[in-house]
């Protein structure tokens, strides 16, 4: 049902709409009836107050020459002047008044409201023809003596629903000598406090409908400012699943989308280059691949027809045997790249001296630095130095960056070594006298498959992968390789690897 983004905003932003509308007007509508009716409670209390200090008074007049606190209004001789006086608080505060015993029996009842009187005779009216309150909860609470007044909201205890009017009641025990003798009840209709509610509950209904449309209408506008850009990458987005890569998103604006726009330009840009990466590997593999497979098959061939004579045939298995060694070690680099991206490669940290693994591959690679009468240099902080890693995966990247540096400098050149040791760190430093690297490619060469159009050196047998390799084992262990270069001058490698603690084994 909700598909599209505008109809969930609308839905989200109606329903948080109608819920906080909804508290605000409950409250609202509590309020009111609160306010409206505070006036009318004042005055009751006090009518109530003056009645009831009347009533004490003559308790207290009867005790004191009849020796007795019974109802006083109940006596002939007062009839008259209560009844005189009841009238006028009656008509002063357009209210029922009821005198009401501890039993519930109303005792005197003053106040003409029309058709109430009547459900009154109706409903309190007993068998002994005495009115009497029918539910002790219209009583108990006040004849209790714990509250001065009591207050009462609504039709009292259903007495006066069918009135279709909210009725304000106040109670007002009378008391003498800590004795409660009755209850004084006031009660007086309150249509104001409904017309209030009412009014504000259309108000309420008027104002909730303007706000949705209102609502609809700006959220409308707001969706179409959000879903264009959307739209705009939705398309980019397929456009680079079918492989057009050169596809960009024009969106300028500084929030969110603005953000998701950039982020989705820079994948584009990566997945560009990844392609183009992508494409030039494969045409550099294909090429060693073709070569060393063309001159194997023509020298097979020639052998084979007798092309090559015999005493020839052992110098062209030598090229053929070469040739395959190449293949052997480009499939080795494809495969092991592999599988460490893949993370199939374990890595297995133990302490050993990386001083004497960085002597063991230079004795590995001697035929090469001898051939080009390189110069080597060992710089050790320290005659020995403990480092904790994998010892394979670190011996691979030594050999790599030294064959690496073997194959750029110059004949007679000079190599380098460095082992220091930083806090808890051994920082390990490669560098040669070559001829550098360009700043333009400096941050491409750890990319996988990369490899320069220009190249280097005068060598072209690389495949891009061997600083590939060397950057995702470093990662592996979880340190850091970085590169400064300058052409015409050389370069170093550095990367970083844990101090390990001495190992008798090693």
């Amino acid at each position: 049902m909700l598909k599209t983004l505008f109809s969930k905003i609308v839905v989200i932003f109606i329903a948080i709409l109608l819920v906080s509308t909804t508290i605000t007007g409950v409250m609202l509508y509590i309020f009111l009836g609160n306010f409206a009716s505070e006036e009318k409670v004042n005055l009751l209390n006090r009518t109530g107050e003056s009645i009831t200090d009347m009533l004490s008074g003559y308790a207290s007049f009867y005790n004191t020459y009849y020796n007795s606190s019974y109802f006083p209004f109940l006596h002939s001789a007062y009839w008259n002047s209560m009844e005189s006086i009841l009238d006028a608080h009656s008509k002063n505060t357009s209210s029922l008044i009821w005198v009401v015993s501890t039993d519930g029996q109303i005792r005197i009842m003053k106040g003409n409201l029309g058709m109430v009187n009547e459900i009154i005779e109706r409903k309190l009216r007993d068998e002994d023809g005495n009115l009497r309150l029918q539910s002790p909860n219209q009583y108990m609470d006040v004849m209790s003596g714990n509250k001065s007044m009591v207050k009462e909201m609504g039709d009292f205890y259903g007495l006066f629903k069918e009135t279709d009017v909210s009725w304000l009641t106040v109670e007002k025990p009378f008391i003498y000598e800590g004795e409660v003798l009755g209850a004084v009840y006031l009660h007086t209709p309150i249509p104001e406090v409904q017309r209030a509610r009412s009014n504000v509950f259309k108000f309420f209904i008027f104002a909730v409908a303007v706000s949705i449309v209102i609502s609809i209408i700006l959220i409308y506008i707001f969706s179409l400012k959000l879903s264009r850009p959307l739209k705009k990458i939705n398309s980019a987005a397929k456009h680079i699943a079918n492989g057009e890569f050169d596809e960009r998103l024009n969106i300028s604006s500084e929030d969110e989308i603005g953000e998701l726009a950039k982020s989705f330009n820079n994948m584009a840009g990566a997945l560009q280059n990844l392609e183009n990466m992508r494409r030039a590997f494969i045409a550099n593999v294909s090429h060693e691949l073709r070569t060393p497979m063309t001159s194997i098959h023509g020298f097979i061939e020639g052998i084979l027809d007798g092309t090559i004579p015999p005493e020839k045939q052992k110098e062209y298995l030598v090229i053929v045997r070469d040739e395959v060694k190449r293949l052997n070690r480009l499939t080795t680099d494809i495969l092991d790249l592999a599988r460490i991206e893949a993370g199939e490669i374990g890595i297995k940290p133990v302490d050993f001296n990386i001083n004497e693994l960085i002597r063991r591959c230079i004795i590995k690679l001697e035929n090469f630095i001898t051939e080009k009468d390189i110069n080597i240099e060992a710089h050790f902080e320290e005659e020995v130095m403990y480092a904790k890693a994998d010892i394979d995966s670190i011996e691979r990247v030594v050999i790599n960056l030294l064959h690496n540096a073997i194959k750029f400098v110059q004949p007679g050149g000079k190599i380098m070594f460095f082992t220091s040791r930083i806090k808890n760190k051994i920082l390990v430093c490669v560098e040669d006298n070559g001829i550098g690297i360009d700043s333009n490619e400096i941050d491409l060469i750890w990319e996988r498959f990369y490899k320069s159009d220009q190249s280097r050196s005068k060598e072209k047998t690389g495949t891009g992968l061997g600083l590939a390799i060397v950057r995702n084992i470093i990662n592996e262990h979880k340190q850091k390789i970085w590169v400064e270069s300058e052409v015409g001058k050389g370069t170093k490698f550095y990367f970083t690897l844990d101090s390990g603690s001495v190992n008798e084994n090693m």
